[in-house]
């Protein structure tokens, strides 16, 4: 993590630049400059920004626009990483990959010349932009709302119709099911589940959604089926092994296809409204699953408004449908008790008698008082 400094003090690094913030944070390395053009910093892409080590953001547009309260940029400044805002989309083409920057206040130069000015963040003034905007989080709820109850009016079948299901090999029916999302806390969560023995014992069937694939390599966990447009998921986890299905959107529309295909890897097609989150769990219902256990899903208007959503019609529906066979993982984890297993008590046992043998050997008064004893039972 990068160390604090003055809001003031100058960094300097090579850039790195890319328009999507999660495409530039596996690229990052310690010491780097984060060029990128974000608005409104989610909590997920400044927790990458901070585990990568670099020094310094620059962001084209603002961290925290003032629609809703995004603690994102508060865990950069927090980080003591140099941020600078607002400094317009030419910087994009202005920097180059690997351009040495130097930040000095609010300050952007390359190559010794100076390029565009922004503000410098720090957490004073990102907090008041944050309190701000949970001032008139109102609005933004209102049409939140409105926009879910007209979303709620079109796409009304994801809870009525029975989806078209595509064919897949893994066994789902019966079997709990952990579906990971690449969201908040996923890493704490899945962490938790491993350690808990809760993963260990029932071995449910792994289902990561884009780049919750990643997340379970990460873990050490082989996921059996990813789901999704495939925007954010690495080769090597579409390479794992999995069945992949493809989210296509209403109308045939799959992005997601086209990388599959020239990778020449097999995939099947689900066709549904919503997210992928939203299809993964509707997948996971249908075939069976006598529980689905969500890892880093989204479910706050905050969280959709992050992942650039104006309402959570789909998400509202599907959770309808599902609702009796899903729990969070962390509800999971604080439940679930992991019995004492008949080897477990064997090891124990036999360590017991090890260790009366080990005194009986060198404790005369115990070797006595045994051999009384034997005689007593008339032995």
């Amino acid at each position: 993590m990068a160390q604090r400094r003055a809001p003031s003090a100058a960094v300097i690094g090579p850039a790195r630049v890319d328009r999507r913030t999660k495409d530039l944070i596996p690229r990052l390395r310690p010491g780097d400059v984060a060029v990128i053009d974000h608005e409104d910093l989610d909590r997920v892409a400044a927790e990458g920004l901070v585990e990568s080590g670099i020094v310094a953001v620059v962001n084209a547009a603002q961290s925290i626009s003032g629609r809703y309260p995004n603690v994102g940029p508060l865990l950069v400044a927090a980080a003591g990483i140099a941020l600078v805002d607002g400094v317009g989309g030419e910087i994009m083409t202005s920097i180059r990959e690997g351009d040495v920057v130097r930040v000095e206040g609010d300050r952007v130069v390359v190559r010794n010349s100076w390029i565009v000015t922004g503000q410098r963040q720090t957490i004073a003034t990102l907090e008041e932009q944050f309190q701000a905007a949970r001032d008139i989080m109102g609005g933004e709820l209102e049409r939140f709302a409105e926009n879910t109850l007209d979303y709620m009016r079109r796409e009304r079948h994801l809870f009525l119709d029975a989806p078209v299901l595509p064919d897949l090999d893994v066994p789902i029916a019966g079997r709990h099911v952990l579906l990971v999302v690449r969201g908040p806390g996923y890493r704490e969560d899945l962490a938790a589940l491993r350690q808990g023995g809760y993963m260990r014992d029932l071995r449910p069937i792994l289902i990561g959604v884009d780049g919750g694939a990643d997340a379970l390599l990460e873990m050490g966990c082989q996921p059996d089926v990813i789901i999704g447009d495939f925007d954010s998921v690495s080769e090597r986890a579409l390479r794992s092994g999995a069945e992949l299905v493809v989210h296509a959107y209403p109308g045939g529309e799959a992005p997601g296809a086209d990388r599959l295909r020239g990778l020449g890897l097999a995939h099947a097609v689900f066709e549904s409204a919503g997210t992928s989150e939203d299809i993964a769990m509707l997948l996971a219902h249908e075939r069976g699953a006598e529980l689905i256990v969500a890892v880093g899903t989204h479910s706050s208007m905050v969280e959709f408004l992050e992942k650039g959503r104006s309402g959570m019609a789909s998400t509202f529906l599907v959770r309808l449908r599902v609702g009796p066979i899903l729990v969070d993982a962390k509800g999971v984890n604080r439940l679930y008790q992991r019995g004492v297993r008949t080897f477990d008590l064997l090891l124990l046992s036999a360590a017991a008698l090890f260790a009366l043998l080990v005194v009986t050997a060198v404790s005369q008064p115990a070797r006595l008082f045994l051999r009384n004893l034997w005689t007593l039972l008339g032995g």
